[in-house]
């Protein structure tokens, strides 16, 4: 049994290395000035822990992406002895010299897209052996000579473009190129046949379609007879049934909601972009993040990294990495941030610029914010770095409004954040906040006054209702914002369980209540402030967190309302209204405790009195 497991062990590595050996003379053969090759090397280990390189389970690779890579030189017919490799990706590079025949060894080979190069020479009859083939990508080269027979035994065939090379001859038209599209074989100017709609030498012109002949021009003996009119009237009811199924399918592909766009995989497409989102390839965030190097993250959540990264443009970008071992959660979370960035642009809205997505990644590029989130400037800050002052405290405090009056009010549907709070308000060059984050983020009809679902967010800045009920509207926005605010105000956390040990409360929202009905402001203020306010100006804040906060949804007021008090435009009077509805409260709450007192005093002398007639029986 020993003796077995050695010999599985020997053979393992002996592949390994003799794969190993397979790439390092591919990377012995190119000119690589970005070194994305440099971990390519046998000393190091096997190919399995080398970078752009996948394998599975037994150690042998079944991937290998250097796509837009800026490599050249050309390929080495010793990658043919990569028997398991499934996706080879080189396209997009400066590659030249022929496609090696070995190639067609590649047995279990899925994909190979070589597109964007400068490939000369005939395509290898070879690869017509590549029976598992579905992609085939050889545009933009300079290949050259005939299509062979052999790749229309390819059945598997479903995406091929041999567009843009100096091909000729004729277009075979059977097996699997029966579904290619004429346009696969579009800029070869030397191709011919039914395909391209050019007739070959020696072979008889393409016969164009029979012109459309109304069948009431058309005579010929019978037509009036008995069964030609049920065979016209057949006809005619199969037409009409045609046409209403047809009218019916539009209508329903119309009517059905789209699927997500990121459904579709990266071998189908991988330049899809959507709206103003590029679509990247792993290789070029890899790069950027000098390969998601742990000295370059900028912040962790609950399902993923933050990287920082730096493109081949010289863009600094923020790079977020979903967890490999994700959840359901955190898919759906993926999904909605794209969706719900690719619907929205706006000034003090974090913009996505593209997205990645690969069998293993989920990846999304965001501008890299300068002065990195609200929360880190008040609490995580280096110790030169100055704090936020009164005036920049005051103009995050309007950006974010905007950005958040924007999704309530001026999108179609309008959109719930759901994670309002100080770390996902993000500052740029000129501290203008910038609202991020929308994986909890919802569309929601104007008509809905809310939606009920699992209660998500962070603790303190949830609103009583969402925490109870799960109820979701644009008034827990509103209520996560009240809450940003006191911490932009206070410096302290919403929820701080060290307060205890001074005897404070827990929730920053009842602590603040607490000073502000002593009347002690100087003690609310955040003490980097170092007394650089003025207390009239600070307080207007303070009642605008607390209209946010209350209770009841309903007495909250609109972002849109938010943005006007910030602006000086009613805070004072909503303040006073307030004030007068919470003395009214008060009020009915002291009444209500002096009526339940006298009634319970009533009731206790009523019993005393009753106990002495009981005993006299």
């Amino acid at each position: 049994m020993v003796w077995m497991i050695l010999v599985a062990h020997s053979s393992s590595n002996t592949s390994a290395s003799m794969e190993g050996d397979a790439l390092y003379s591919l990377r012995s053969n190119l000119l690589d000035p970005n070194n994305v090759l440099q971990s390519w090397d046998p000393a190091v280990g096997n190919p399995c822990t080398w970078f752009h390189v996948t394998c599975n389970s037994e150690n042998s690779v079944t991937r290998v992406d250097l796509g837009n890579a800026a490599l050249s030189g050309e390929l080495v017919p010793e990658l043919g002895q990569l028997k398991n490799l499934q996706h080879l990706k080189l396209f997009s590079n400066n590659i030249t010299g022929q496609i090696p025949s070995a190639l067609g060894n590649l047995t279990n080979l899925v994909s190979l897209d070589l597109y964007l190069n400068s490939i000369t020479g005939p395509i290898p009859d070879s690869l017509g052996k590549l029976t598992k083939l579905i992609f085939l990508r050889l545009s933009n080269n300079s290949l050259s000579g005939q299509i062979p027979m052999s790749l229309t035994a390819i059945m598997s065939l479903e995406v091929l473009d041999l567009s843009n090379n100096r091909l000729s001859g004729p277009v075979p038209d059977n097996g699997s190129f029966s579904l290619v599209t004429p346009i696969s074989f579009a800029n070869n100017s030397d191709l011919c046949g039914p395909v391209t709609g050019k007739p070959c030498p020696g072979s008889p012109p393409i016969a164009s379609p029979p012109p459309f002949v109304p069948r009431a021009t058309v005579s010929s003996p019978g037509e009036n007879s008995p069964t030609a009119a049920i065979a016209g009237g057949v006809a005619a009811g199969a037409a009409l049934l045609f046409a209403a199924l047809a009218v019916g399918f539009a209508y329903w592909r119309q009517r059905k909601p789209r699927g997500y766009f990121f459904d579709v995989a990266e071998d189908k497409d991988p330049e899809v972009q959507l709206g103003q989102l590029k679509r990247f390839s792993l290789l070029e965030l890899q790069v950027a993040t000098n390969n998601f190097s742990e000295e370059n993250i900028l912040g962790i959540g609950g399902f993923s990294k933050v990287y920082k990264g730096r493109l081949a443009d010289g863009t600094v970008v923020a790079v977020k990495r979903l967890k490999k071992n994700r959840t359901r959660d955190g898919e759906l979370e993926f999904q909605a941030e794209v969706k719900i960035n690719s619907m929205v642009v706006h000034r003090h809205l974090l913009p996505l610029r593209g997205f990645c997505m690969d069998p293993t990644e989920r990846l999304l590029v965001y501008p890299c914010m300068a002065n990195g989130s609200v929360a880190l400037r008040l609490r995580e800050r280096p110790p030169l770095v100055p704090p936020l002052d009164w005036p920049t405290r005051k103009r995050i405090a309007l950006g974010s409004a905007k950005g958040l009056s924007y999704l309530h009010d001026h999108c179609h549907p309008k959109i719930i954040h759901r994670d309002v709070k100080a770390s996902n308000i993000l500052l740029d060059e000129e501290f203008e906040a910038v609202v991020g984050d929308f994986g909890l983020a919802i569309p929601m009809d104007y008509e809905d006054t809310h939606v009920t679902t699992t209660a998500h967010g962070t603790i303190g800045y949830i609103a009583p209702e969402y925490f109870t009920t799960g109820k979701s509207s644009e008034k827990t926005d509103v209520f996560a914002y009240g809450s940003m605010l006191l911490e932009l105000i206070t410096g302290r956390r919403p929820l701080d369980l060290a307060r205890l040990a001074e005897a404070d409360d827990v929730m920053l929202l009842d602590w603040v209540r607490g000073f502000l009905k002593e009347k002690k402001l100087d003690m609310l203020v955040d003490p980097d402030l170092l007394d650089n306010y003025i207390d009239i100006k600070v307080e207007p804040l303070v009642q605008l967190a607390l209209l946010c906060t209350q209770g009841s949804p309903l007495e909250r007021p609109k972002m849109s309302q938010v943005v006007r008090m910030l602006e000086g435009d009613g805070l004072e009077e909503k303040w006073e209204e307030w004030q007068e509805g919470e003395s009214v409260h008060r009020e009915g709450v002291a009444v209500h405790q002096e009526v339940e007192r006298i009634h319970h005093e009533t009731l206790f002398e009523r019993e005393s009195f009753a106990i002495p007639k009981i005993f006299m029986f």
